[in-house]
């Protein structure tokens, strides 16, 4: 996959290593987990989840999944 992030108008294609967001509830208090988006899969890390822990998808099963009815 190729994956690219787009901010403020400055267009940068993922790495292996991917890019991680810090997901926190709508008040800012909680910290709900970590999403890693790589070139190859997204990895959901709950709460103080490892990384290693995490749970994996592939990019073709993201997809199929935002795109079922």
């Amino acid at each position: 996959m190729n994956v690219w992030i787009t901010e403020l108008n400055a267009e940068q294609q993922l790495k292996n290593k991917g890019m991680q967001l810090d997901v926190y509830s709508p008040d800012g208090e909680t910290r709900l987990g970590d999403l890693t988006i790589t070139k190859a899969k997204l990895v959901w890390c709950a709460g103080k989840t490892h990384k290693k822990n995490g749970v994996e998808v592939s990019w073709d099963q993201f997809i199929a999944w935002m795109e079922a009815d």
